[in-house]
């Protein structure tokens, strides 16, 4: 299966919609993951740059929002901006269905203010009203599964797809990580087939973050698990270049410059996996 692909803006750290949708296309991805500034970005116009460029916006990665904070203010203002977030998604122009909606806890919040189970309940009502809202715009929900140093809730497969049922809401998967996968999973591939049709995206970066090959991620493993479960899904690319601080996406001089090549030859491994495996499927043994 020859799979679309795309990357995550916001690792250009603001760099201009055009030049993003520029590195973007020469990469050879067909698409991109939006960051939702709902307040620095004009939809119409950004729908139109990536169309100009021949890309889809695939799906929204969101800002900062504590949905599953003690303090009911703060929970409520969280989901108020995904609710910004959806209104502004829709008038992005893109086809029916998209683009999807990632939703996660405040990154960095790496243990409760209160206590586990009281937050795990304030997250899952919080998922269900964002669902609710972007059910009545006709644009699906994904959690992003991510790993213990950036999140206390929901860092495996099993815990997402445990979310999914608490939720119950029909426009609602899940959105696992190669990279935090590689922190978080005891076997990533086997997760992958556990998600089953409940997986809605798919992000990759490998072990240490860079592009595909990176590091000693087993994509080849991975690949053939989508293929397996049906997923037909982009593969969104969602690296850093080399350096410091896994928080800032700025590592000086020349980084985007740096990240468009870790895209190039990260969509060039893609194919060469899916050139290796063109039956699409498992091998058995």
């Amino acid at each position: 299966m020859m799979r679309q692909t795309g990357c995550c803006t916001w690792i250009f750290g603001g760099e201009d919609l055009t030049a993003i949708a520029a590195r973007a296309r020469r990469a050879g991805l067909d698409g991109v993951e939006l960051h939702g500034d709902v307040d620095g970005i004009d939809p119409a116009k950004a729908g139109r740059i990536f169309a100009e460029h021949g890309l889809t916006v695939f799906s929204i990665t969101p800002g900062d929002a504590d949905i599953s904070h003690p303090e009911k203010e703060v929970r409520d203002a969280a989901v108020a901006y995904y609710e910004r977030l959806i209104d502004w998604a829709g008038r992005l122009g893109q086809p029916d269905g998209l683009p999807r909606i990632s939703c996660h806890g405040l990154v960095q919040r790496i243990r409760p203010i209160s206590d586990q189970a009281t937050e795990d309940a304030h997250l899952a009502d919080s998922t269900r009203r964002i669902c609710a809202l972007a059910q009545q715009a006709g644009l699906p929900v994904v959690f992003e599964i991510l790993n213990r140093y950036e999140s206390h809730q929901i860092r495996t497969v099993a815990e997402g797809l445990a979310l999914l049922e608490r939720v119950g809401a029909s426009n609602f998967s899940l959105l696992p990580d190669a990279y935090h996968m590689n922190i978080e999973e005891a076997d990533p591939a086997a997760a992958l087939l556990a998600g089953g049709d409940r997986i809605g995206l798919y992000h990759v970066a490998d072990s240490n973050r860079g592009g595909i090959g990176d590091g000693h991620i087993d994509f080849a493993a991975q690949f053939a698990a989508l293929d397996r479960i049906g997923y037909d899904g982009p593969v969104i690319i969602e690296p850093a270049a080399p350096g410091p601080d896994p928080f800032t996406t700025d590592k000086g001089a020349g980084y985007r410059d740096t990240l468009e090549q870790i895209l190039a030859r990260s969509v060039q491994a893609i194919r060469r996996i899916e050139q290796a495996n063109p039956s699409g499927a498992l091998r058995a043994g």
